[in-house]
Order: C-alpha cells, then sequence, then structure tokens
C-alpha cells in the first residue's frame, strides 16, 4: 500500500532546538530523557525514537522540519507498504 513516509533523525546529532517540533508537532516531540528530538511514540518502528513510518499526508510538515534543521538531520522518504 502506497501513501506512507519513512522517518528518520540522527539524534546522536540533534541540537534540541524545537524547530521541528514547532513545524511538525505530529511527527516530532523533545525527549523527556535526553532534551533531543524523538518520533512521536504511535509513528515508531519497533519503539525506536529514531525511525518512524508516518502518513503521507504529514509529508508536508515533515519536509519542512527536515528543511528548516540547522544541523540537518531528519530525513524521510515515501515508501510502499
Amino acid at each position: 500500500m502506497a501513501g506512507k513516509i519513512k522517518v528518520w533523525i540522527d539524534r546522536d546529532q540533534c541540537i534540541a532546538d524545537m524547530i521541528c517540533v514547532s513545524l511538525c508537532p505530529d511527527v516530532f516531540e523533545m525527549s523527556e530523557e535526553d532534551g533531543k528530538s524523538q518520533i512521536v511514540a504511535k509513528w515508531r518502528i519497533d519503539n525506536d525514537p529514531s525511525q518512524g513510518i508516518v502518513p503521507a499526508d504529514l509529508k508536508d510538515c515533515v519536509q519542512a522540519a527536515a528543511e528548516a534543521c540547522p544541523v540537518n538531520i531528519i530525513h524521510f522518504e515515501e515508501i510502499n507498504e
């Protein structure tokens, strides 16, 4: 089935500026444990906070967050699932 986006974050390089959260809060949140960006729990792959699969209708906000990230650690690709 088409219409999903795989999103992953290089959390080790996150500088916690929260741009991703402000642009795309449906997908990104800040971790209470380490203060870095992570994928919202309901979208995570195997409960991994650094990667998730989101519906295609969230692509615009994911793309905006990826483009605005000052350290370019947000990546995404369309997938068929």
